[in-house]
């Protein structure tokens, strides 16, 4: 039980408040000007420890600073790191040099709210609101670590993800940008009608494909994570199964033609893993170049009613 004892001072008496604290250590809090104020904070003190939700007065002045490197630590231990990646840009860009040195009790709404508009003012909206869930969510676990009561950060105002348009090829432009990528030709064609991502198609070998039942079966997932190939499992660490239309069935057995059943679909030059085209100076963006002059110059032939539909850019 709280006790309260008065002591002398050089501006007169003052007042303290003692009691033990859940780890059964002491502890005091000094300073009160009247015996009633250190009456009302004993009385909070007891209640609160009666009620199991005591947090020290003290646990508050460890910093952000302190507690994030440990926060990433756990982070990576459970994520892929093409997540884990943002997450770790996120603190070293913004969140460690605006709030590293920062005590927890320190941390208000307002300065959140300030901070989050400040990065929305020249980042976008998907920056924004991953640096605010860095910060966020370490807050989050002081508060189950009982450092913190509650979480300043929590109830901001964020800028919300604007959609992209997103842009359709029809049949014909899809066959002319296959064409065109040449020995990738099987690769758009199973990239635009099965919906794989990126890194799925990446990672497809011979031994994933069932051609007399046509389905392919994706079980790995090939990303580029700070210039380096990572391969790892799909999202949720489960497999999948898509269906493959008959005329890709066709492309796709000619891609296998003399491979062994555990070669990669399409290796890259060191028979390993192919990253995604840059958008700049690769076979893609050569491809694309190529399907656009076409279009214009097929256009510019038809003169003013053109049926040829431009490429996109």
């Amino acid at each position: 039980m709280a006790t309260v004892e008065s002591y002398k001072t050089k501006k007169g008496l003052r007042y303290r408040v003692r009691y033990r604290k859940p780890d059964g250590n002491s502890t005091d809090k000094r300073g009160f000007t009247t015996k009633d104020a250190a009456r009302e904070f004993a009385s909070e003190i007891d209640v609160s420890l009666r009620r199991g939700d005591y947090i020290d007065p003290n646990a508050g002045k460890v910093t952000i600073g302190d507690l994030g490197p440990d926060w990433l630590k756990r982070q990576r231990a459970h994520m892929k790191p093409s997540a884990f990646r943002s997450l770790d840009s996120a603190w070293k860009v913004h969140v460690e040099p605006k709030w590293g040195s920062t005590a927890l009790y320190k941390v208000k709404f307002t300065n959140v709210q300030e901070w989050v508009a400040e990065i929305g003012d020249r980042r976008s909206a998907t920056i924004v609101l991953t640096a605010y869930g860095v910060l966020a969510r370490i807050l989050d676990d002081a508060v189950r670590d009982r450092l913190i009561r509650d979480n300043p950060a929590r109830g901001v105002k964020l800028p919300r993800k604007v959609p992209k348009r997103n842009v359709y090829l029809t049949h014909l432009q899809v066959r002319s940008l296959a064409t065109e990528a040449g020995r990738y030709f099987s690769l758009i064609l199973l990239l635009s009608y099965t919906g794989l991502r990126w890194g799925e198609a990446a990672g497809l070998r011979v031994k994933d494909l069932d051609l007399l039942r046509k389905r392919a079966t994706i079980y790995e997932n090939a990303v580029k994570v700070g210039g380096a190939m990572v391969v790892g499992t799909l999202k949720g660490h489960k497999h999948r199964t898509v269906p493959l239309p008959d005329f890709l069935v066709v492309e796709l057995a000619r891609t296998c033609e003399g491979k062994d059943h555990d070669d990669l679909l399409w290796p890259s030059a060191s028979g390993k893993h192919m990253g995604p085209p840059s958008s700049h100076d690769s076979w893609l963006s050569g491809a694309v170049a190529r399907c656009q002059k076409g279009a214009a110059a097929a256009r510019e032939a038809e003169g003013k009613n053109p049926t040829t539909p431009p490429f996109p850019r």
